[in-house]
């Protein structure tokens, strides 16, 4: 028996159009330039804060002069900056963690279950996040102070979770109604409760757009300021977005320090998004395809 030899044809390849080609180096120009415009300024922040304040003053932000140390970022932590970074943690990881909660069983119980006006329930919760967050400051400050929860993380961690909650029940409500019905009815068949459906079924399925959620949530309320800076008044209680307001001299401001506090800042949600970045994006794609 002979063997057969098989050659292999190389694939021939397609002829672009030359309007094609035009269009993606357009775009790759245009993306490297945002591309550009995003990273040139973190580089420099990172730059600023490995130098010293007298070195920028006589040559220039731009200058390596002089040498780079990481004092800025002992002395950034040594004048607050651990303080407020516990401070932002301390609203940031409780509200997150009730929206998250709070949003997957509203979602599950209005998609879910028949309830009347469930999807007149659902417009009116997401119409809150149409509303500008500077219009509700002096109603949030008024209601705190009535409350007696004024200047107190309580405060903001209750603003946070009041004009988040729309938006996170929106996501949870429209990813749970793409599920098929059969899993919910395999449940009931074995005996399940509302609460075991929704411990046991739903929370291991909506982890990827919970985990999406999840990075979305502790970016927005991290990062927060207006709701930190119209709820809160004492330097103890302050989270590091208003504490790095309080780093700028009324004549002279070290952008050294700054810029450390900034990177500081920063350190956390880029943490978080590497962890979730998988279920982030997975998350994200979530319905693309079909």
């Amino acid at each position: 028996m002979t063997g057969v030899r098989v050659t292999h044809i190389p694939e021939r390849k397609k002829n672009v159009p030359l309007g094609t080609r035009i269009t993606r180096i357009v775009l790759v120009v245009v993306l490297a330039f945002l591309s550009a415009a995003w990273i040139v300024p973190v580089l420099a922040a990172v730059l600023t804060s490995l130098r010293s304040f007298d070195g920028i003053l006589t040559s220039g932000f731009m200058s390596l002069e002089g040498g780079l140390s990481f004092d800025n970022y002992v002395r950034a932590w040594q004048s607050g900056g651990g303080m407020y970074l516990w401070n932002s943690m301390v609203i940031t990881i409780p509200a997150l963690f009730i929206l998250l909660l709070l949003a997957s069983m509203a979602g599950f119980v209005l998609s879910r279950f028949d309830i009347p006006f469930a999807r007149g329930i659902m417009l009116f919760m997401l119409a809150g996040n149409l509303l500008p967050q500077q219009i509700l400051l002096i109603p949030y400050n008024r209601m705190a102070e009535n409350l007696g929860i004024f200047d107190t993380h309580f405060a903001v961690i209750l603003a946070h979770i009041g004009f988040q909650m729309g938006f996170f029940t929106f996501i949870t409500y429209n990813f749970i109604r793409q599920l098929p019905n059969e899993l919910f009815e395999a449940a009931r068949v074995d005996g399940c409760d509302m609460f075991t459906m929704w411990w046991r079924v739903l929370l291991p399925v909506l982890r990827p757009p919970l985990a999406a959620l999840g990075t979305l949530g502790f970016a927005w309320i991290f990062n927060d300021l207006l709701f930190a800076l119209a709820l809160i008044r004492t330097t103890g209680q302050m989270p590091v977005t208003v504490g790095l307001l309080s780093l700028q001299g009324q004549f002279v401001t070290d952008y050294t320090v700054l810029s450390a506090s900034a990177i500081i800042t920063a350190i956390p949600t880029i943490f978080l998004f590497i962890v979730l970045q998988r279920q982030f994006v997975s998350g994200l794609t979530l319905g693309s395809v079909k």
